[in-house]
């Protein structure tokens, strides 16, 4: 990889693209992992963590209100920190998944705080958390529905909440604050999303119990608990992608929680060839190492039940479409539009920079399949998941082209592109 102008990255395509990879460690578990065992009794040790730009916001969070986190490459020492400090503000960077867990773990502890972050983060929707954070009695306040929120501390009395948005974010945000209210606590959610929350929390010794879409926690004391990070299959998906597209990867050590493995859904009706090896369980997360081999690929349909697992990842299946034979059809993700870009329109945008048929809707992509792509030069609109499906669309085309703005790939996997290069296709990035 090579810079190209005022900050672009040139990418050549490959004919082949084969490797074994160890990828980053989870984004959504290093982030829970840091912040409970912050707030928990005791010391804990996280290894394989992700010190990516987001969950070092989480670092600089937990520390700013007092706790002790020592850091050491990826493997870091958290202690359990029984007094918080309060009257703090907060920068949560460009985290949406600090600034909300944030919210009901402030919530929680009795602790007056402002939460706030870049540009990007301040636009992105906080009502979606305050309300249900008050329906517990939390005072929570937005500032018109976003950033910056001011939380003080209000007495928590357990209540049942139904989620009107299908939010692991927002579910997290109610149970850390149910924890501590009298009473228990349900979330009822639309669709099943992913529950790193709830198994961590039940690790941690908390009065937890699912039942389908719906959580019950009771008042707990937790224990701070070892955490060894699984891969993220997020990051990980691009490099099987790359594998379906161009040759063969494995990727090692990759965490298999059936809420997150929507990835092998879209897999699967594309017509990708691809299996998991080496099945274990590593501090109640399964992991396993996922061979993905080149395939050819057809047209396929996703609904609003597919998305939740597959949330991060669709960007990424929308291009993996666009190389297909025939026509896609994803509906039911309009959260997309309000992540770190509105992931629908520059999805679709980026596509059609790289010469192929992405008609954006209301609430998901029409794909109109062709098996190649030119490629070209291409913008990051400064959203690393959409800087990364880039990347793979480059690698994967007849004549490569550049993207702008590809430094925000370290928000969530700072190695990338290192990993990618074409002159070591096998590659290790803690």
């Amino acid at each position: 990889m090579i810079l190209n102008g005022a900050g672009a990255k040139k990418i050549r395509p490959r004919e082949v693209f084969e490797g074994e990879f160890e990828l980053p460690g989870d984004k959504s578990i290093t982030h829970r992992a840091i912040m409970l065992n912050a707030g928990a009794e005791g010391t804990a040790t996280i290894t394989h963590a992700l010190m990516g730009g987001d969950c070092l916001s989480t670092c600089q969070c937990m520390r700013a209100l007092g706790a002790e986190i020592d850091i050491d490459g990826t493997t870091l020492c958290v202690h359990g920190t029984p007094r918080f400090r309060t009257g703090v503000a907060l920068n949560c960077g460009n985290s949406g998944t600090t600034m909300r867990l944030l919210a009901g773990f402030c919530a929680g502890k009795g602790i007056e705080a402002k939460l706030f972050g870049d540009e990007s983060l301040s636009a992105r929707p906080m009502a979606r958390v305050a309300s249900p954070l008050s329906l517990l009695g939390a005072d929570v306040r937005t500032t018109d529905g976003h950033a910056p929120v001011y939380v003080s501390p209000a007495p928590l009395k357990g209540a049942e909440i139904e989620l009107s948005v299908a939010s692991a974010q927002v579910k997290s945000a109610v149970l850390l604050a149910g924890i501590s209210a009298s009473g228990r606590t349900a979330v009822v959610e639309p669709q099943k999303t992913r529950d790193h929350t709830e198994r961590l929390l039940a690790a941690m010794g908390a009065d937890i119990r699912t039942e389908g879409n719906r959580t019950e926690v009771g008042r707990s004391r937790l224990k701070a608990v070892d955490v060894c990070v699984p891969s993220d299959i997020s990051s990980a998906a691009y490099f099987m992608a790359l594998g379906a597209l161009k040759g063969k990867t494995l990727c090692k050590n990759v965490g298999l929680n059936p809420t997150r493995t929507g990835i092998f859904t879209a897999f699967d009706r594309l017509g990708v060839r691809y299996s998991v090896l080496n099945r274990r369980v590593s501090g109640g997360e399964e992991t396993g190492d996922v061979l993905v081999e080149k395939s050819p690929m057809h047209g396929i349909v996703l609904t609003a039940e597919d998305v939740p697992a597959m949330i991060d990842e669709l960007p990424l299946v929308a291009l993996l479409c666009a190389f297909a034979e025939g026509e896609s059809r994803i509906s039911g993700a309009r959260e997309l539009r309000v992540k770190e870009s509105d992931r629908i329109r520059t999805a679709s945008e980026l596509i059609a920079a790289l010469g192929g048929i992405c008609i954006e809707t209301e609430d998901g992509f029409v794909i109109r399949g062709k098996k190649s792509l030119p490629g070209g030069d291409v913008d990051s609109y400064l959203d690393h998941r959409i800087a990364m499906t880039a990347a793979v669309g480059l690698v994967a085309s007849e004549r490569g082209g550049s993207i702008r703005g590809a430094e925000c790939c370290a928000i969530s996997f700072p190695g990338f592109f290192r990993m990618l290069d074409a002159d070591a296709p096998r590659g290790r990035e803690a």
